[in-house]
């Protein structure tokens, strides 16, 4: 098998509303085999993958899938299944997959969803590794596999506190974004509602909170003044001054870097001067400032206050065995390590003890070695500080914090000036207050781990990173952080549609972010040019901290190539299907086009809109099964009869009556603006654009404009090359009328033909050309369209799109030389066919540039001066 196309699609898709990754896989001669013909796979695949017999599949039953193994299916369907079970062995439940054969014999198009993409990826190859050899009859190896698979999880799962807040996020229905793969940086929300944070530090950390943090001695100095016990201390640049402070303070001591957290280089319960140098030896290895302090007597405790409440409290303790009286002392570190909750990192609840030196030196403190017998009960301590990440376990006790304890870390927070911080605290209990017992803080934490608390070793777990997600965006749930977004997709429109919306909602006052074929705009300011009709501009402009509404292109390679790039949108604008792309990436049909332009309806919230165009067969039909959300229509008949019977159950549509665009509910007619009042749509004579203009003010409706704004924006929105460049722009240049356009297909010309027919009154000269990647004849019949409206045309071919040099522009003239009255000449050159063009123009004229270049044409226009037209001979 080959696997010919992977990747994961990030959204809603072509496939499914999930998470997904794409496979286009190549099963090559496994075509001819069948799982039926394959002796025992069935069992061989349940032996080895036991959790495979809850795949119900299409069968709808425990086991259904096995059963249609058995019955015979194909290899790309067995390689769906075994990526799922892959990433549920690795403890990601997933369940959806689907597989579908392609336009290809052999060539299978298989989805299946992820929680971790990389992972995802990874579990995909391997399976058809796995699903190879079992047809192959040879071994599977399942353990190495599984090894490799979380070890990509490992490299880029996020971490349990991280993770915490991200899920607390999400049950709220609050969007992320992971801002870097190698940092645990993550964006809550969208726009200017978002928040961001990495690991639990927030954007509303305080810079000088979390410098006082870092800096124990700074820490102890600000509790201290202001009354909280803290250990005495002094900072050493020397063992020499780690010992005069010995003498001051006492001992027993502790011994710590001034800089560093999880407890990294921190030595406690020092009780003479060789255990001195120990200790000094190991906090320098973290940092040049060593910090040697009383040793408060005590247990380990960790109180989390979250936005300036106690939101949990936990007693830890430092990696530990307790003897049985027969096992030696690695014996029983080795039975603690098998622990099914101990993992490597945060891959568990608890992490695996390492012996390192820290380790051995309490071991010889004791008396004891590795291979010593630990008595019954004996309890032998392998960490002096009780971090989880060493090894340590952690008992929740957060419900028997005494108040004063509870106002006392409170207190500590506003003190130190952090939004999220973990205190450590040497308390005898948490059940009495402080100044009653032996107890002193002995550091606070900034960025503080949530796992002791998450899932603690013993006692109850506390959802601390709903507490994050309270504090960052509200406790009312109310505010998910999301910014409205307009979806629009169609074959026609898309970028007039995507930038009149814009501007409806910059003229009502909000800051807009907006991505279409051309540019990036953010608040009216271009910051990217190019084709941005995709997933990644939708991240673009989402993470734009200005954003206050999004508007969104949305192309169909961007939705077969990586999804929608966002889980849902509030207005979803479908304007029509027409021919165009067809035969690339198993688009074959105008069903199946339409299929993947209703993604972007399928993704209206339930709260939301879609505007869908009723005069559109396929979008009436498809659209509506397709829509979530409430419906509005636009049409330009009145009398439509299925539209008539949506306003008449209360539904919204737009239409035109009597030369005005009207919004209609019920028994309500609102009148929203005179069709010659829009400038796009050259006094009716671009019904495209008619249209256009109701997908944009329903848009608009449903966003919240009055029809007072929706009327100001239609009116002040002109065909110009500032405000709509490239689309029905209209110049005139010295008696010589031009339309400039990027239409590159039948419909879209069809649909310009009575605006070119209205303005063209003498000569209608154009230029053309048309991406290589059409089909045959689609260029044929785009040429045959263009030169049924014009006199002349000019063929060029700025992007052969893998075709050989000039095979598109002949596939145009072939069907241009279909038309009679039309004279058309190849010039593969845009710039020379636009001279070309210009050459054979006079006053009175009309030049069609369907052109790339279109700032080049405007700035020749302009400075160029047509001959008068020769007088016909008498």
């Amino acid at each position: 098998m080959k696997i010919l196309e992977h990747r994961a699609l990030r959204g809603p898709n072509y496939y499914s509303r999930y998470l997904t990754i794409f496979m286009r896989l190549d099963i090559e001669a496994l075509e001819e085999r069948p799982s039926d013909q394959v002796p025992g796979i069935a069992r061989r695949l349940k032996d080895l993958m036991p959790g495979i017999y809850e795949h119900r599949c299409s069968v709808g039953e425990l086991g259904g899938f096995l059963q249609r193994v058995e019955r015979g299916t194909y290899a790309g369907h067995m390689v769906e299944h075994v990526a799922i079970e892959l990433q549920n062995m690795i403890g990601f439940s997933v369940g959806y997959g689907k597989t579908v054969d392609s336009y290809e014999t052999g060539v299978y198009n298989v989805v299946y969803r992820y929680r971790d993409e990389a992972t995802g990826l990874a579990a995909g190859v391997e399976a058809v590794d796995i699903v190879q050899k079992l047809y192959d009859g040879e071994t599977v190896d399942l353990d190495p596999v599984i090894a490799r698979l979380k070890a990509v999880r490992e490299a880029h799962m996020l971490g349990p506190s991280t993770a915490a807040i991200v899920e607390a996020a999400t049950a709220r229905g609050i969007p992320y974004y992971r801002l870097s793969e190698e940092t645990s940086y993550i964006q809550l929300g969208h726009g200017h509602k978002q928040r961001r944070f990495q690991a639990t530090v927030t954007d509303g950390t305080g810079i000088i909170g979390h410098g006082i943090a870092d800096d124990k001695d700074w820490t102890k100095q600000i509790l201290g003044d202001a009354g909280i016990p803290v250990p005495l201390g002094r900072i050493c640049h020397s063992f020499e001054d780690a010992v005069a402070a010995a003498e001051e303070i006492g001992y027993p001591l502790a011994t710590k870097p001034l800089v560093g957290n999880h407890g990294r280089g921190v030595s406690t319960d020092i009780n003479d001067e060789k255990a001195l140098r120990e200790g000094y030896d190991a906090a320098l290895a973290r940092y040049e400032t060593v910090v040697v302090e009383q040793f408060v007597r005590g247990e380990d405790h960790r109180l989390l206050v979250i936005g300036g409440k106690l939101v949990a409290a936990a007693r830890r303790r430092p990696a530990h065995v307790v003897g049985n009286g027969s096992s030696t002392l690695k014996e029983l570190i080795d039975a603690e390590n098998a622990d099914p909750r101990r993992g490597v990192g945060h891959e568990n609840l608890l992490t695996q003890i390492h012996i390192d030196e820290q380790t051995e030196r309490l071991v010889s403190q004791a008396d004891l070695t590795m291979d010593s017998v630990i008595d019954k009960d004996a309890i032998v301590w392998l960490k002096s500080t009780a971090n989880l990440s060493t090894g340590g376990t952690a008992t929740d006790l957060t419900d028997d914090v005494h108040p004063e304890v509870k106002y006392a870390a409170e207190r500590i927070a506003r003190l130190i000036g952090l939004d999220i911080i973990g205190i450590d605290l040497l308390a005898e209990t948490l059940t009495r207050p402080l100044e009653e017992q032996s107890a002193g803080v002995v550091e606070v934490n900034a960025g503080p781990g949530f796992r002791m608390h998450i899932a603690p070793t013993h006692g109850q777990g506390r959802d601390v990173g709903k507490h994050v997600v309270d504090m960052l965006f509200g406790e009312n749930e109310v505010d998910n952080g999301r910014v409205p977004i307009v979806a629009i997709t169609g074959t026609n429109g898309k970028t007039t549609t995507t930038r009149l919306v814009s501007h409806l909602l910059r003229t009502a006052g909000r800051k807009v972010g907006m991505a279409c074929t051309g540019t990036i705009e953010i608040d009216n300011h271009v910051i990217m040019r190019g084709d941005y009709s995709g997933p990644q501009a939708a991240s673009v402009v989402l993470k734009e901290p200005v954003v206050e509404n999004a508007v969104l292109e949305v192309a169909r390679g961007g939705i077969l190539r990586r999804g929608l790039g966002f889980d849902q949108c509030d207005v979803g604008i479908l304007l029509n299907i027409a021919s165009d792309h067809l035969g690339e990436r198993d688009i074959h049909t105008l069903d199946e086009l339409a299929r993947c332009k209703t993604v972007v309806v399928d993704a209206v919230s339930p709260e939301g809109t879609c505007v869908l165009n009723a005069d559109d067969p396929r979008v009436l039909d498809q659209g509506t099964r397709w829509s979530r959300g409430k419906i509005v229509y636009f049409t330009m008949d009145p009398e439509f009869e299925p539209v008539k019977n949506h306003v008449a159950e209360h539904g919204i549509a737009f239409t035109v009556r009597d030369g005005k665009i009207v919004m209609r509910q019920g028994a309500v007619e609102a009148t929203v603006i005179e069709v010659n009042d829009v400038p796009i749509t050259f006094e009716g004579h671009a019904p495209f654009n008619v249209q256009n203009a109701m997908a944009a003010a329903a848009a608009g409706y449903a966003l919240g404009l009055t029809l007072g704004d929706i009327k100001m924006g239609l009116q002040t929105f002109h065909p110009t090359p500032g405000q709509l460049p490239g689309r029905v722009n209209y110049v005139e240049a010295d008696g010589v009328r031009c339309l400039i356009d990027y239409g590159h297909n039948v419909p879209a010309l069809k649909a310009l033909a009575p605006l070119v027919q209205s303005l063209g009154q003498k000569k209608r000269i154009a230029v053309a050309s048309a991406p290589g990647n059409r089909r045959d004849e689609d260029l044929r019949a785009l040429g045959s369209q263009i030169a049924s409206m014009h006199d002349a045309l000019f063929i060029c071919e700025p992007d052969p799109r893998g075709r050989t040099p000039g095979e598109a522009a002949s596939l145009l003239k072939a069907g241009a030389d279909a038309e009679a009255n039309c004279r058309s000449e190849i010039v593969l050159d845009e710039y020379g066919a636009v001279e070309k063009a210009m050459d054979a123009a006079s006053e009175g004229d009309l030049l069609v540039l369907l052109v790339d270049d279109i700032e080049s044409a405007i700035e020749r226009l302009k400075g160029r001066t047509f001959r008068n037209p020769v007088p016909a001979a008498e």
